[in-house]
């Protein structure tokens, strides 16, 4: 289930907002936040480039808390950085959702993830510990 919904949230979900928000010019803005998942490109930067339990905020240069701040700012510029800024806060989103479903099944696993505090605080917010 957390495959589907990473993987929804990445393609699927980003769909229906851009109708929902900007039907006149939803297939543009999806077509923009689909390209924001070029963000992951910093994970060929890991060694080992894949591994499973790995949670990407914080870990990869692009999913860093610096990061997240730039990409705020984008979101008070005008098109196409604006809609720029909101697919890469979405995606770092949806990797946090990712992140909270290994945390749920395996809170071991995270315990030397740069964000592991975040996730703790964020898993007991919502009641998952």
């Amino acid at each position: 289930m957390q495959t589907f919904i990473h993987y929804f949230l990445h393609l699927a979900f980003p769909a229906f907002i851009a109708w929902l928000f900007f039907r006149k010019e939803w297939k543009r803005v999806y077509l923009i936040f689909l390209l924001t998942m070029l963000v992951d490109l910093d994970h060929l930067l890991a060694t080992p480039i894949f591994q499973a339990n790995r949670c990407s905020i914080g870990f990869h240069p692009l999913h860093s808390y610096y990061a997240m701040a730039a990409y705020l700012v984008l979101l008070f510029f005008r098109k196409p950085f604006n809609l720029i800024g909101l697919g890469l806060l979405f995606h770092l989103f949806t990797d946090l959702v990712d992140c909270l479903f290994t945390f749920n099944r395996c809170p071991d696993c995270l315990v030397g993830a740069p964000a592991y505090k975040l996730i703790q605080w964020i898993a007991r917010l919502i009641g998952l510990c």
